[in-house]
Parts: C-alpha cells; structure tokens; sequence
C-alpha cells in the first residue's frame, strides 16, 4: 500500500491511499509497482494536491515454513521498484516498511539501534485508546488479512477435486454457446436466472437462521467477527452444488453477464450478492484460477458500493492478482484508491437496468401486438381468398347469360345470322343463290354439315330440271 503525504503551512497530513496485492511471481512486480504508484500520483493531481511524499507498506504474512525475516529480504526488490517508480514522478518515498508476523522493518533506516535486524513488534492489537474508542462506538474488531482472505482463496481441500470435475464437465457444453452469438444471450439470461435463485436460497437461509447479520453482511459488508463470517462461508457452501458454480463461473466470463450481475449492488440484494460472488470465488480451484476474476472483483464492487473500502480493496487486489489484465478489476481498483464516490458508477447501472426493462416490456408488447394482428388477420385473408375465387366464377356465369340472351335475340332478329358454329350455318344455293334447307348436323361438325347441304341443294337442282 501507498498513502500520499502533503505538507501545507508545516501542517502534515495523510492524501490519498492506494493499495494493490502483491504478485505471486516477481517478474509482475515492476508492472504492479508502476501501475500503483501512477494511480496514486495522478489521482492526487487530478483532485488538486500533488503528494509532497509518498510512504509504503508491504504487508505480507510468512509462507509455510517461512520466517518474518525472510518475507522482508524477498520483498526488497519490490520496495525498491516502488521507490524508483515514485522517484520517476519526482515524488520521493520517505519511508518503506515491511509488516509480517506481528513485525515490522524499515526499508529506509540504516540503523541497526533504531531499526534491529529482527525487527520491531508490533504494539498489542486492541490496546489503544482509538481501539477502546471504537469498541465504546459499538464497532467491531476485524479480523486480520489472512482471515479476510480465506473468505476468497479457492479451496485446497478434498471437495475441490470434485468442483474441478464439475468445471470440466460444465465447460464442454457451455463454452460453445457462449461463443456462439445466437445462443450467448440464452445463457446470459440462464446464468442471471440461477444466479438470482442462488441468492433467494441464501436470503432464506438467513431468514430460517434468524440472523440477519451471519453473512458478514450486517450494516456494512465484512465487519461480523471472524467466527460468525466462517460459519456463514460453510453455510454458502453447503447451499451451492458443484454444478450450478461451475455454471456461474463459467457463466460470468461473458462481458455482458458479469455487468449485468453487478447491477445487484445495493439494497437487499447487496447481501446476497456479495455471499454468492465469495462463494464463487472458493470454488474456482485448479486451473481454473484465471475464472476467479470476474466474481472477484464483483464482490469488489458490492463491498466498495456497500461503503467498505477495505474489503473492496483487497477483492479487487485479489482479482488482478488472478487476471492482471482484468480491465473490470483494474478501473475498480483505480477509482477505489483515488477516492472516487461509487454513486456515479451506481447511477449509469441503475439506467442501464431501467432502460433493459423499458425496452423488454417495448419488445414484448410488440410482440404481443403481432400476434393478435396476424390472429385477427387470418379469416379476413380466407374470406378475401373466397371471394377472389368465386369472383371469376361469377363472372363466367355471368357472360355465359349474356351469351345465351345475345344468341336467343339474334335467332329471333329477321336477316341476322345466328351465332353458333359453323355447322349450323345455312349455305347459299350456288344456282340461284336461294337458300338452301339446313341439314341437321352435330355441333361443331363443320365439314359433315357443309356436305350434306351441297347434296341437298344437287337434288333440288335435278327436280326442278325434271320438271
């Protein structure tokens, strides 16, 4: 951790402070130290007050097997990166110190009298006067920085294994359709729904419990004692089976999904939410570490907009130490050191959600709309199908009575020729041009008819020549 110091009218006071976990492999340090020492100095300018120095804190409890001691002599190279990358800024580190195992050293003092090479310890936590001011104020003690880190390792016990098997096995079949852009919101809208059933669950068990504040989420996120926060974690776990966090967490890796599972910030869903995202964060075991980001610094972000900054802090620290690249996490964590109030980012979510709803409900009455319109629409076409099919019919009738009426006024108009084929024609008598008799001929029968009248007009000639 960095804290900007300002010395104004030879009055010192404490700026700013940014805070960043330390990474577990050395090479990210120089990137870790320069990333935390801009965000601190540019923050600091932006808001007016350039830090006349800088002092920082590496705080790291000893490994297994590991002394105070020997935490301080392995973290020397990264106090010293922070030194240069402050002094790169033209803002000098007055100060580094090294806090382990009850401990400290400096960094900075060369004297052994003032600074012993063991180290100095540390006075008894809950001693002082601001500690009994506080427990008079009815606040509570905190648990140490490994105790609040438990809440949010992933596992190493037996059961790991098994939540291993269950990512495994969630990921073949939900990995294709989050890539897939015509099934990636089916799963969005899969992963939010699970979620919010997850979350009713451990409301209720809450509830049934009796408790309102078991879940470390009383007044303010992570301040219940570190037994009531334990017990609470196992209750999470034993509330959520293996696949339904593997299918969050694999879930969550969708850009969409996780910003719309932040909108659960404040309110009653803020406890809730900020349970499940711990209970995810244990659950991302093996390889699967990288997943842990997203639920990491969503549970950042609740406990930041729950208006516990040290907690969001240690989150967000948690979730870059897992994805260094996590750009969720990293503007977080920036906006969080610099100071910044959470209700601005508050505000754009809450439009967000209010503008999704309003174009949902647009979208489904629409919908509703069209389908009462087509329902509705269907017997007019039918009916405008029948009628389009019988208007010809009609309209053959039709010409087929004005044919017939035509025809019968021609029959019985004196001089016309009446309509009909051509067998039905009277030819003309070729010797004096009288008309001839008409033979009856079959309809249509043209060429039949023709010569029947042609004989018969022969045998009138020959009679009247016997005559």
């Amino acid at each position: 951790m960095l804290a900007a110091l300002h010395d104004r009218d030879g009055r010192g006071r404490f700026g700013g402070r940014a805070r960043l976990g330390i990474p577990g492999n050395a090479d990210d340090w120089a990137s870790a130290a320069r990333q935390l020492t801009e965000g601190l100095v540019k923050g600091s300018e932006r808001r007016g007050a350039l830090p006349e120095s800088i002092v920082a804190f590496l705080c790291q409890d000893p490994k297994d097997g590991e002394s105070a001691r020997e935490v301080m002599e392995r973290l020397r190279p990264l106090a010293q990166l922070l030194r240069t990358a402050c002094g790169a800024l033209d803002v000098p580190v007055i100060e580094a110190l090294c806090i382990s195992d009850g401990r400290f050293w400096s960094y900075c003092c060369p004297s052994a009298q003032c600074c012993p090479s063991d180290g100095t310890p540390m006075g008894l936590p809950g001693t002082s006067v601001l500690a009994a001011a506080a427990t008079y104020a009815g606040l509570q003690i905190r648990g140490s920085l490994r105790e609040f880190r438990a809440r949010l390792i992933p596992w190493e016990t037996a059961a790991a294994l098994e939540q291993e098997s269950a990512l495994n096995a969630v990921s073949m079949a939900l990995i294709p359709r989050i890539l897939d852009d015509e099934s990636r919101t089916v799963v969005a809208t899969e992963t939010l729904d699970l979620a919010h059933r997850v979350m009713r669950r451990f409301a209720d068990s809450t509830s049934a419990a009796g408790a309102p504040g078991v879940s470390g989420v009383s007044a303010v996120p992570g301040t219940a004692g570190v037994s009531g926060a334990l017990q609470a974690d196992l209750r999470d776990d034993e509330l959520l089976c293996h696949d339904e966090a593997a299918t969050l967490i694999l879930g969550l890796q969708d850009r969409t999904t996780r910003d719309r599972a932040a909108e659960w910030m404040e309110g009653d869903e803020a406890g809730p939410a900020l349970r499940l995202w711990r209970a995810l964060a244990r659950r991302c075991v093996g390889p699967y570490g990288e997943h842990a980001a997203a639920p990491l610094t969503l549970a950042g972000w609740v406990a930041w907009s729950s208006g516990d900054e040290l907690d969001a802090r240690e989150a967000l620290a948690m979730a870059l130490g897992a994805d260094p690249g996590y750009l969720f996490a990293r503007l977080l964590h920036q906006a969080c050191n610099e100071g910044l109030d959470p209700e601005s980012i508050r505000r754009c979510l809450r439009k967000e959600r209010v503008d999704r709803a309003g174009a949902e409900t647009i979208a489904s009455s629409a919908s509703s709309a069209s389908s009462a319109s087509s329902a509705s629409s269907a017997p007019v076409d039918a009916g405008r199908a029948s009628g389009a099919a019988s208007a010809p019919s009609t309209r053959v009738a039709s010409r087929r009575r004005r044919k017939s009426r035509s025809t019968g006024s021609a029959e019985n108009r004196p001089g016309s020729r009446p309509s009909g084929t051509a067998g039905t024609r009277r030819p003309r008598s070729p010797a004096d041009g009288s008309p001839a008799p008409e033979a009856p001929t079959r309809a249509g029968d043209g060429t039949g008819g023709g010569t029947r009248s042609r004989r018969g007009a022969g045998r009138h000639g020959t009679k009247q020549g016997e005559t």
